[in-house]
């Protein structure tokens, strides 16, 4: 009805021109005044009918459109009659060429009604119907056997313009369902999009909810094995009994898995915070390799099983400190799930390339698993999940680490029979390695130091007391900055361990500066954090301060004493 009423308001100046022309062709003496009429009723109709046409527009809904097909069943009844009419008027008096034109344009009116009105069959079945009898009626009236022969053909051209006309509305009506249909697939699928989009925000909520969960329970998880590692170090140095240094081993090395989980945890958050810096240079492998074999094979021999690491004289241009780790996560990895035979750590070269491989023969991962070994979280093989094999992060932090580095690591492997990781490293000029720095020992450098602890945990200020005055330093502790700031206008320390998250919204960055604010910017000090949130990592990270992760081995927590000790008395 749309199509029908848009086609019919549209139509008056075309029906203005032809009635022109007919007047100007036709008029005479003796069809003056009816003629004069019929172009007045013909124009006067056309003008009501677009007039309606538009007021129908405007209303036309589910609720009135079957009035109006039947309110154009009549207005083209009488469309239809009065065009019909102008057979009545001059066939009797024109001549051929009047008579042809005439016959002509009535052939052109039903046409263009065809064209214009027949998305609704009815209502063009009423115009055709009614100015094809109208003609035909005046037609046979003549007596004349040319117009009844012509009458005939009319009857056989109009019969045409009917199934021409069906075509026409059949196709109208397709193209609406399709319209239609379109419109509900749009729908649809603004309807899944936006679904998408809630499922997308809810899973991103969800994963902002499982990292903050993660990060706070890591701190709070830290803070007390920090402790515990601290106290476990002060007592291993005291006089035991055989039995109790038994059990002092095993508490310890209960602590250090639990402690190895959480820096698992902190690697990967690490990684997600963006914080991991590549300093990509030559270096050699074997030094590497050897360490690894230092730290790891005593996990081997435990197990009962081999390891072995070929020597190699490769040089590579790598992150040394990130390969290590990756190289670790690969090689306990294979420890973890190897229960008989061993593995091997060994460098080929290939195509100014070395291929560091590590072999196992251990379980094996199908190939239906290859991609997801490398997924957090997943684990093969471990459906009680049992601690003592992982998290299921090991792969997925080598991987990450591997891309941070630019290096390809791939894998084979048969199931059953072990598997093969591969990191591919680009080889350097032996040339190019920088000079050995000279090695010093931290114990003796850190000795007789006064050092002031800054923590909000009572166990972990207490532990470090202990710890420190055990090492032969001085150490004082303070819970926030006033107390720190108060202590060091006492005696001002050699250097200061703070902890990063303190109280309310300060920072041991806010503690360091507030107390190099007053005594010195050649303050030595060093950050202590349990966070892993990756916001916090980030903060941490760009204080330019040498920064620890609790818990932290109390070797590496000598080593950076020594380091910033020795850089503060450069500086100073």
């Amino acid at each position: 009805m749309r199509l029908l009423l848009g086609n019919v308001k549209d139509a008056v100046w075309q029906t203005a021109l032809l009635v022109a022309v007919l007047l100007w062709a036709l008029l005479d003496d003796y069809n003056a005044r009816p003629l004069a009429a019929w172009a007045t009723a013909i124009l006067g109709l056309e003008l009501f009918s677009a007039w309606d046409a538009r007021r129908a527009l405007r209303r036309l809904d589910a609720t009135t459109w079957q009035s109006q097909v039947r309110r154009q069943m009549a207005l083209n009844l009488a469309d239809g009659l009065l065009w019909a009419s102008l057979t009545w008027i001059t066939l009797d008096t024109a001549g051929l060429g009047g008579s042809v034109l005439v016959i002509a344009v009535m052939a052109g009116v039903a046409g263009s009604a065809m064209s214009s009105l027949a998305v609704v069959m009815p209502v063009f079945l009423c115009f055709l119907a009614t100015l094809l009898l109208t003609i035909a009626a005046k037609l046979w009236l003549l007596k004349d056997p040319a117009y009844g022969a012509l009458a005939l053909t009319g009857i056989l051209y109009c019969m045409t313009l009917v199934g021409h006309g069906r075509n026409l509305a059949q196709s109208a009506r397709a193209a609406i369902d399709l319209r239609f249909e379109n419109l509900e697939l749009i729908a649809r699928l603004l309807r899944e999009s936006e679904n998408a989009r809630e499922a997308h925000r809810a899973a991103d909520e969800s994963n902002l909810a499982k990292s903050k969960f993660l990060a706070a329970a890591s701190h709070d998880l830290r803070q007390p094995i920090h402790a515990q590692g601290l106290f476990l170090t002060v007592l291993e140095r005291s006089a035991l009994t055989p039995a109790q240094r038994g059990i002092l081993q095993s508490v310890t090395s209960a602590t250090r898995a639990t402690a190895e989980m959480l820096n698992t945890l902190l690697d990967f958050s690490r990684i997600e915070a963006g914080v991991v810096q590549a300093e990509v240079r030559p270096l050699e492998l074997q030094p590497l390799l050897n360490v690894i074999e230092n730290e790891l094979a005593p996990q081997a021999d435990a197990k009962g099983i081999v390891y072995r690491s070929r020597e190699t004289r490769a040089v590579v241009r790598s992150d040394s400190a990130i390969l290590a780790l990756i190289l670790r996560n690969l090689v306990s990895n294979a420890i973890r799930y190897t229960e008989r035979g061993g593995l091997l750590i060994g460098c080929r070269l290939r195509d100014g390339h070395a291929l560091l491989e590590v072999w196992d023969t251990g379980i094996g991962i199908a190939p239906a698993d290859r991609d997801a070994v490398f997924r957090e979280f997943h684990q093969l093989g471990n459906p009680e999940r049992d601690r003592r094999k992982g998290l299921g992060l090991g792969l997925a932090i080598a991987q990450q680490l591997a891309r941070t580095l630019g290096h390809a690591l791939t894998l084979d492997s048969e199931p059953g029979r072990g598997s093969v990781f591969r990191i591919e490293l680009p080889l350097a000029p032996r040339g190019e390695l920088p000079a050995a720095r000279p090695r010093w020992t931290a114990v003796a450098s850190i000795a007789g130091a006064r050092v002031l602890v800054i923590d909000d945990d009572e166990a972990v200020r207490e532990a470090m007391r202990q710890l420190l005055r055990d090492w032969g330093c001085e150490c004082d502790a303070a819970d926030g900055i006033a107390d720190a700031l108060e202590l060091a206008a006492r005696v001002l320390p050699d250097v200061v361990i703070s902890d990063y998250r303190l109280r309310g919204t300060s920072t041991g960055a806010d503690a360091i500066a507030a107390l190099r604010a007053v005594h010195g910017p050649q303050l030595a000090a060093l950050l202590v954090t349990g966070d892993t949130a990756p916001e916090r990592l980030r903060e941490a990270g760009a204080s330019g301060m040498t920064l620890l992760h609790k818990p932290v081995h109390p070797r590496e927590l000598q080593l950076a004493l020594a380091g910033v000790l020795r850089e503060g008395s450069a500086g100073g």
